[in-house]
């Protein structure tokens, strides 16, 4: 979990600039959507909102809780504080597009982070995001995801689209899975894909569980990396079931303009 500007492919969110994410944390109760909670969590309302600039701190601590901890890669590097990480991982806040789950008490309790992802122009010079890393490990993810954006091109498989929503972090407060908040910061970006002309909704996870938790919600994938086939094998090893990263897409019609929530 991953995002964030990543090479030219993540352009624009952090375009060419975040970390992987979208990402979703990876426990495996979080596949469960209709997962029992608490009698307190059942009946605690929400409220899906967009993250505002004055939310970067709180997210950032969100973040820091359920979702940096948790991700394949950074346990299996020992990542641990990265300054690097949670600058490219709030980055995309600037796109307006990014939405968190706020309970009764005002405080976060989800959030999809996305970005906008642009398509480059052919005579634009070819950015790498971990030449400009001075992290060691944390280069190493960017450089995979150098890597995954020399192999796979989402313009290529879209060629008519010029923007595409990139879904960078998805991660819920654990005390408040089985509530359907995924299902529902998801569905938010949808209504913005539909309100702003957007088809295509754009994630890469690096996590088994949070590629399944995008399946149920209807994503599929279109591209593929074993980890083991990434430099030998060596590089990354992470605990099963995270043997892959893989980037799953869902078209959207775009010409349902009205909001479905």
């Amino acid at each position: 979990m991953a995002a964030i500007t990543w090479p030219k492919l993540y352009l624009n969110i952090y375009l060419n600039d975040l970390y992987p994410i979208a990402r979703l944390t990876q426990k495996s109760d979080v596949l469960n959507m209709s997962s029992s909670s608490s009698k307190l969590d059942k009946e605690c309302p929400y409220t899906i909102e967009v993250v505002q600039p004055e939310d970067t701190a709180a997210v950032l601590t969100m973040l820091k809780t359920f979702f940096f901890k948790d991700e394949p890669l950074n346990t299996y590097l020992d990542l641990g504080e990265c300054k690097e990480l949670e600058e490219y991982s709030v980055k995309p806040l600037k796109d307006n597009c990014s939405y968190k789950a706020v309970n009764n008490k005002g405080e976060i309790i989800g959030v999809f982070i996305n970005g906008l992802m642009k398509k480059a122009d052919p005579s634009d010079p070819v950015e790498k995001a971990a030449d400009s890393c001075s992290h060691p490990k944390f280069k190493k993810i960017l450089s995979l995801m150098d890597h995954i954006e020399d192999q796979f091109n989402i313009f290529d498989l879209y060629p008519e689209e010029n923007v595409i929503l990139d879904g960078k972090i998805l991660s819920v407060d654990s005390n408040y899975r089985g509530l359907g908040i995924a299902g529902k910061l998801t569905e938010r970006g949808y209504e913005y894909m539909r309100l702003n002309n957007i088809s295509v909704y754009h994630v890469l996870c690096s996590s088994h569980f949070s590629a399944r938790v995008m399946e149920k919600l209807g994503f599929h994938e279109v591209y593929k990396l074993n980890y083991a086939d990434y430099k030998d094998g060596s590089m990354f090893k992470p605990a099963l079931p995270h043997v892959a990263a893989r980037i799953l897409v869902k078209d959207v019609d775009k010409a349902k303009s009205k909001s479905t929530l």
